[in-house]
């Protein structure tokens, strides 16, 4: 007789395992951190007025990971506010050489620029041709090998990828600056593989 209350004793204690389905509702005390809302990167939310989840800097402050430099940060001379030419010395040092910095660009690129500029950089992505297909023309991404974008200056360019542009987002909060700027020198080396050729010139003396 003794083993059916054994029996019954852990029949109730199985059924009050972690894990076990029950009827009864989860008890919580700040129901709010219990099921707490998020949003994607780049999703669209009703909170605020822009109805952007990826909230812009609080201006006049100054985060704990904003580099110093200006140029560094901006792609934007300090004194004249203008785009510098060329990628600041300083960020190519961070990455301890120009191969190691090219190397992290492609690989930046390949990841965040090629679905629509393609491995290449012509423009034909995945999501240009998607675009084409369904006519949306003003989706297709310019080509890189543009005359005018292999005359920008770098600070341009790093500007147009922190920032956005018509169609294209922002990448400032996918991107930390550094590797902004290895895109940078990457897209240049894509521009300069396939720039035209320039005819030589005419040496020789008029007789």
């Amino acid at each position: 007789m003794r083993a059916l209350p054994i029996a019954l004793a852990l029949a109730v204690l199985a059924t009050g395992c972690i894990g076990a389905e029950s009827s009864e509702p989860p008890i919580v005390g700040i129901r709010n951190m219990y099921n707490q809302p998020r949003y994607d990167v780049q999703e669209r939310q009703p909170f605020f007025a822009d109805q952007r989840s990826m909230r812009p800097q609080v201006e006049g402050t100054v985060s704990r990971e904003m580099t110093k430099g200006y140029a560094h940060a901006t792609g934007l001379a300090a004194q004249s506010k203008t785009y510098v030419d060329e990628i600041p010395v300083v960020i190519i040092g961070n990455f301890g050489s120009r191969q190691a910095m090219m190397a992290r660009g492609k690989d930046r690129y390949n990841i965040y620029c090629a679905p629509c500029h393609s491995l290449s950089g012509d423009g034909q992505g995945m999501v240009s041709r998607r675009a084409a297909s369904l006519g949306a023309a003003g989706l297709v991404a310019s080509s890189l090998h543009d005359d005018r974008l292999r005359h920008i200056p770098d600070g341009q360019l790093f500007a147009t990828i922190s920032n956005g542009l018509r169609n294209m987002p922002s990448y400032a909060h996918n991107l930390p600056v550094d590797d902004r700027w290895a895109i940078v020198q990457y897209v240049r080396a894509l521009q300069l593989s396939q720039a035209p050729a320039v005819a030589p010139e005419n040496t020789e003396q008029s007789q």
